[in-house]
C-alpha cells in the first residue's frame, strides 16, 4: 500500500474537508478528497479520487483542496 498524506482539513458548516495525496510506484501522486459529515455512529465519509497525476505531493494536495472548495460551492459537481 502506498503512503497517504494530507494537509490540514477545514470545516465549513457540517462538513470536514480533507485533501489527501497518495504516492504511486512511478513517482507520481494522486489527489483525493475526503468529505465527512455527522458525528459518532452517524458519521458519513465520502472519498473522491481524481484522475490527474501530479509530479509532487504538494501539487496533488493543492488540487484536492481546490476541488474541495469547488465542491462546497457546487456539491453536484462531484456527484
Amino acid at each position: 500500500m502506498s503512503p497517504l498524506s494530507s494537509i490540514s482539513s477545514f470545516v465549513v458548516g457540517k462538513f470536514r474537508i480533507t485533501p489527501l495525496s497518495r504516492s504511486q510506484p512511478a513517482g507520481h501522486h494522486t489527489a483525493s478528497l475526503s468529505v465527512r459529515s455527522g458525528e459518532g455512529s452517524q458519521t458519513h465519509d465520502r472519498v473522491y479520487t481524481f484522475t490527474p497525476q501530479f509530479q509532487s505531493q504538494e501539487s496533488a494536495l493543492m488540487y484536492a483542496a481546490v476541488q474541495g472548495r469547488y465542491w462546497l460551492l457546487n456539491p453536484a459537481a462531484l456527484a
